[in-house]
Order: C-alpha cells, then structure tokens, then sequence
C-alpha cells in the first residue's frame, strides 16, 4: 500500500504545491482546508494526473475540534497517517492592540496549536512503524527578532521552526524526519488574503520571490534527506545567515525600517 501523507492548507499555495508534490512521488494524499470545491477540483486533478488516491476533508483549524475530525476522517479511510504536512497558516496586521483577543487566540490555534497537535497525535504511529514525515511549513520570519504590524507572526512562526527542530532530535532514530521550511517570498495568495499585495510587491524586488512549486520541491526533497530546517533559495539563506550574526538593534531597526516602507 502507498504511504499517506496529510497536509493542511492544501487549497492554494504553498499546500497545494506540495500537494502535487507528494502525489508525484507516489503518496496517497488526504487534502484539508477550508474551501470545499477547491479541495475538490485539486483532488480531482491529482488522481487524473498522477494515479494516487486523493481524499479532501473541508476543516477550519481555528476550531479546536478540527484536529478530531480530520483525524477520524483518516482513520475512517482504514489508514493512519505516514507524513504530516502542516502548511496551513495566514497573517494579521493592524498590531496587537488592533485586533481583538480572540483574533490572535484563533490565529494562535491555526500556526501553533494545530500542528503541535497533530504532530502529538501522528507520531506514535509513525515511531511504532520505524517510519514517517513531518514538514512544518515555517518562514524566514522565524528568524526575525521581531516585527511590527505582524506582532504576532514571528514568534509563531519561531515556534514552528524550534519546535521542528526538537522532533528532528527527537525522532531522528526511529526512522521518523521532521523539517522546518522556511520561506521567504512566495508567489501565492497570503498577500491577497491579508489585503498587502500592492505594497509587498511595489517595494520587494523580484529577485527577492520564489516561486510556490520551487519552494515545495526543495521543501520535500529537505524533508527526504532529513535535514532539520530547510531556508530555500539563496537571497533567503543569506538573509538567515545575516539574522543570526547581526546585533539585536540592528535587526530591530532594519526591519522597523522595511515595515515602516512596506505600510506606510
């Protein structure tokens, strides 16, 4: 039977890029996201296209509950999940202050509570079996120090990365690979969603984005080769190297700086 891999925020993306991805490479699939027909259409694509099953699950992540339901539509499948891909995730602007409590509690969920769940519930499987895949779909973000506007993205986004990290020691023996990827500039629709799309594009140069397929493609082959994070393309893992030598106060301000040009 071929391994199943589950994967969230597959309706557009970055998800739905590794979707094609893992289909590509013989996994069965399970789908979830919030909007059924794109579910559907992407499923429908990757069964005509590449022969694999393709199964969706409509799930809002912001619900504590979700992780349940997606969980027991798997098992309802007769199957148990081989690799996990956490990819769902959004950003907020407008501060801290400019969103309400639980706006940042359902954001919170949705890039830190989920795939630690998930993560918890999927791996003694995947150590019983002596194998499994776990790529948590991080960002360059996670090695900022901080960022206005976005409070709170960064540090959820540090989370994932560091927390990766740990399962990768963790697991690393048992036959199980865990990956951070983390990307910077990527063509999707997170900018459209959050309505930044004009400023993000009119002041980051081209040179600066990836497109979603590449960085899925270097995301499951760092995931293959068990590398605990993965930075793709090279702007992006100078920038990372840059982060982590520079002073505190100077990251603070060059960022401030960028923000503040961005927004402005």
């Amino acid at each position: 039977m071929r391994r199943l891999a589950l994967i969230t925020g597959a309706s557009s993306g970055i998800g739905l890029a590794l979707a094609r991805i893992y289909a590509s490479n013989g996994w069965d699939v399970v789908l979830t996201a919030r909007r059924q027909e794109r579910l559907e259409k992407l499923s429908e694509e990757i069964r005509l296209r590449f022969g694999v099953e393709a199964h969706t699950v409509v799930a809002d992540l912001a619900d504590p509950a979700s992780v349940d339901k997606i969980l027991a539509f798997v098992a309802g499948l007769g199957r148990t999940v081989d690799g996990l891909i956490n990819n769902a995730g959004y950003g907020l602007h407008d501060g801290f202050v400019g969103n309400a409590f639980e706006t940042h509690q359902a954001f919170m969920q949705v890039l830190m509570l989920a795939p630690t769940q998930l993560a918890h519930r999927v791996l003694p499987d995947m150590i019983g079996q002596k194998f499994g895949r776990i790529l948590n779909v991080s960002s360059l973000a996670s090695y900022l120090p901080a960022s206005p506007s976005t409070t709170l993205y960064a540090p959820a986004k540090a989370y994932l990365t560091t927390f990766s990290q740990s399962l990768h020691l963790e697991t690393r023996d048992h036959g199980v690979h865990v990956t951070a990827l983390c990307p910077g500039f990527t063509y999707s629709e997170f900018h459209d969603v959050n309505g930044s799309r004009a400023k993000i594009s009119a002041n980051v140069p081209d040179w600066m984005w990836m497109g979603a397929d590449e960085v899925a493609r270097e995301g499951y082959q760092a995931c293959e080769a068990n590398r605990a994070i993965c930075v793709p393309g090279a702007p992006n893992k100078a920038s990372a190297a840059a982060l982590k030598v520079l002073p505190d106060d100077w990251s603070l301000e060059i960022i401030s700086r960028q923000v503040n040009r961005i927004t402005r």
